[in-house]
């Protein structure tokens, strides 16, 4: 399982900006979908969650509103703006680039070299 001190440099934003373009939700419900979708393999901690998420909202990405929480629980629903679908497809055709040039590396073989 990896963690938030795992990841590379805006790796995170990035993982919340995907995790709201899913739909609207809480804080902590964005920490519990990143974790679902990634079956498992990333456990993020609060204590860099909701710095990000604040980061996000002061860079016009993501906005929110107060609302109830399925505990009904007072808390921030967080969703994505326009910016910030721009800045998720930017920074997911970059991740998928960067992705496969490691990969290409990781793969070569002597004679390729």
């Amino acid at each position: 399982m990896l963690g938030t001190k795992e990841l590379f440099p805006g790796t995170l934003d990035m993982l919340i900006l995907k995790a709201l373009s899913l739909g609207p939700i809480h804080g902590y419900g964005v920490l519990r979908r990143i974790e679902a979708t990634s079956q498992g393999l990333l456990s993020l901690e609060q204590g860099s969650l909701y710095p990000a998420l604040h980061r996000l909202q002061h860079r016009g990405l993501i906005q929110s509103d107060w609302g109830t929480s399925e505990n009904n629980r007072r808390a921030k629903f967080y969703r994505l703006t326009r910016a910030g679908e721009t800045r998720l497809g930017r920074e997911t055709s970059r991740w998928a680039h960067m992705v496969e040039a490691v990969s290409n590396v990781l793969v070569a073989q002597p004679s390729e070299a």
